[in-house]
């Protein structure tokens, strides 16, 4: 569809602007979970407690070496930190001095595949199951999908992924054979080509993507459903039926494009609860992700780990705005104007 140069520098403006206002969050999250991180956590306590113990001076100069020393300013601490990351692309050492870029670098990917996949789902299948339920307004489909989204709701995370589990761990019991796989996220050793893993993949990936795509579900049939019955009464619907559209092609056309960009916006923000409910999704079904990690760096009193995780859930929420507002650029004709 052709765009005047006028529209297009709209559009152009619009989303540098966004830009620019999601780096200044970027840095101020990073720069917050740091502090808060460095102030709530004790890592001198955490080497304090090895047998034999160390003396006072060990344990200040293997804090001083990781930048985690509580006696250095916080503010001095973050300058070294974001020089590291800045300059050399360095997220530190964790408190067993290792590489956090390492640790980093082994979890993200497994995180990535279970948080784009389960929220990509719940969205597209909530958009539909609204959509569909406010077409079908107080029939027995709508009156169904309400009342399952609701007990959804009700429902946290971290017990839908133990239901789930334990019905695979039931069927395995029943079958007496593995039918669906319920821990890790690839068998480990297994031969053959690509398609093998990619099958061995997707079946692992089945029910931890299943517990948070079914909440997100929920939440964005409730959201679809409410601004979908808005646009059924609207007059441009109306008229574009007038004009000769059938009544399912106004729909789709005009109604279904005006209710969903509001919904580009809730997915943005929606996605950090996403990332919370997969710490306990990974945990649950032993993925070893960017969740799993962000719980065990706070039981060992890790800050560079903690603070690697917050950063990588503050790009990735912040990369959902971005592209909620390319959604909206595309969808909105008024961004354009």
């Amino acid at each position: 569809m052709y765009e005047p140069p006028d529209r297009r520098c709209g559009v152009i403006r619009y989303l540098a602007k966004r830009l620019g206002y999601y780096v200044v969050l970027l840095i101020v999250a990073v720069f917050l979970a740091y502090a808060l991180s460095s102030t709530a956590l004790g890592p001198r306590s955490y080497f304090e407690a090895k047998q034999p113990r160390p003396s006072a001076a060990s344990v200040d100069r293997q804090l001083t070496a990781l930048n985690i020393n509580d006696r250095t300013p916080v503010v001095e601490r973050f300058g070294t930190w974001a020089e590291g990351l800045v300059l050399h692309a360095d997220l530190g050492r964790t408190i067993h001095d290792t590489s956090v870029n390492e640790e980093f670098g082994r979890r993200i990917w497994v995180s990535l595949r279970l948080l784009l996949v389960g929220s990509l789902l719940g969205m597209v299948l909530g958009v539909a199951v609204g959509a569909w339920g406010a077409v079908r307004q107080y029939r027995f489909s709508d009156r169904a999908t309400t009342l399952t989204s609701f007990v959804l709701l009700s429902t946290p995370v971290f017990l839908l992924a133990l239901l789930l589990k334990n019905g695979a761990i039931a069927a395995k019991d029943a079958a007496g054979h593995e039918v669906i796989p319920f821990t890790g996220y690839e068998t480990p050793g297994l031969a053959g080509g690509l398609g093998a893993h990619l099958a061995d993949w997707g079946l692992h990936l089945l029910l931890p993507t299943l517990s948070l795509a079914l909440g997100g579900i929920a939440v964005y049939s409730r959201y679809q459903r409410a601004t979908m019955l808005d646009v059924l009464g609207s007059d441009y619907l109306r008229t574009a039926e007038a004009k000769g559209l059938t009544r399912n092609r106004a729909l789709l056309k005009h109604g279904l494009r005006t209710a969903v960009i509001p919904m580009a916006t809730m997915f943005a923000y929606s996605f950090l609860g996403i990332f919370t409910g997969a710490a306990f999704t990974e945990t649950i079904f032993g993925w070893h992700g960017m969740g799993e990690w962000f719980i065990q760096a706070i039981n060992e009193q890790d800050i560079n780990s903690v603070v690697a995780v917050n950063l990588f859930a503050a790009v990735v929420v912040l990369a959902s705005g971005f592209l909620a507002d390319l959604l909206t650029a595309a969808l909105d004709p008024r961004v354009r104007s």
